[in-house]
């Protein structure tokens, strides 16, 4: 049986503010619609991902701001750090670590993401 993860909610006080951050960071918003005064939903997806997120009215029960560590795989930690950073977005600098490179970023509600080059297994398989 295969299956796919495709949707991650993230939950956000302000649906505006939490899209024009999402977008700044190079997201591409696939969709914006407003259903009804209790449901808005917004999809947005990181550049080269089969994985999107959901932000809007009406769609978790979660705290805003309680997503932590969400992570994405990279291919370039140096290039993200600068990349975000040019963009205006607030980026921890470059995390050495043995199982990768990490960027870390918070949103404006504080879920927080971390950016992972992962290290080169092929020269150490352990």
């Amino acid at each position: 049986m295969e299956m796919k993860l495709e949707l991650v909610m993230v939950p956000v006080t302000d649906i505006d503010r939490a899209k024009d951050f999402y977008v700044r960071a190079g997201f591409v918003c696939d969709h914006d619609r407003t259903v009804t005064e209790e449901l808005r939903f917004v999809q947005l997806t990181p550049p080269g991902s089969a994985c999107s997120i959901a932000i809007g009215r009406g769609l978790t029960d979660m705290e805003p701001g309680s997503m932590d560590n969400l992570q994405m795989v990279v291919a370039d930690a140096d290039a993200t750090y600068a990349d975000l950073t040019e963009r205006g977005i607030e980026v921890r600098g470059v995390d050495e670590q043995p199982w990768g490179r990490f960027v870390h970023l918070a949103d404006p509600d504080g879920n927080r993401w971390a950016m992972q080059e992962l290290p080169d297994y092929s020269a150490h398989p352990d």
